[in-house]
């Protein structure tokens, strides 16, 4: 059972700690990251979520999210749900170092009355060379499939709404990748 920090509507702890299906389920406010990896290409590694998952089954989406346990910060969170949901294989690992934060947002979504989303997020881009697919590992459990695009097929996927709605992510990676 994931156990996870209670915010007020400022991103404040509460001091409550509840397990995270309660935390839905009264809609309580709590904090999530997002991870985008970015390959040398400046391709971006995208997962299509389970089909049986309770929310956005079998959309495409950023590279990692999830939330942040009791007790840990984004950066702890943002390496675990890189080595949960995609790893590689032939020693690669992870380090906070090689997170670069691009900024945090908040947002609202209810799924059912029983499935209510108040999180804030925290949005960072972790850039790794030599990342093959065929080299990713990924926990079958909560992906169905992943692969790189280039910006400009993230693009059209947003527009085909085949993407979690993550806009503002979506529209900071367009600012950086076009910079470059």
């Amino acid at each position: 059972m994931e156990l996870i920090d209670v915010l007020d509507e400022n991103g404040i702890k509460t001091g409550k700690v509840l397990p995270r299906d309660e935390v839905h389920k009264k809609g309580l406010w709590h904090r999530a990251i997002v991870v985008a990896i970015v390959n040398e290409k400046n391709e971006i590694l995208i997962q299509q979520r389970a089909l049986d998952k309770e929310k956005n089954a079998g959309m495409w989406d950023i590279s990692a999210a999830g939330h942040i346990s009791s007790g840990q910060d984004s950066l702890m969170a943002a390496a675990r749900e890189i080595s949960e949901e995609v790893s590689v294989s032939l020693g690669y690992s992870v380090e906070v170092k090689d997170f670069r934060f691009m900024f945090s947002f908040r947002k609202e979504q209810i799924f059912s009355d029983d499935f209510v989303e108040r999180q804030f997020y925290d949005f960072f881009i972790l850039r790794q060379n030599g990342l093959n697919i065929e080299n990713i590992r990924y926990q079958k459990s909560e992906v169905n499939a992943i692969k790189f695009v280039t910006i400009t097929e993230l693009n059209e996927m947003r527009e085909k709404k085949m993407l979690v709605d993550r806009e503002a992510c979506y529209d900071a990676l367009n600012d950086y990748l076009f910079r470059l």
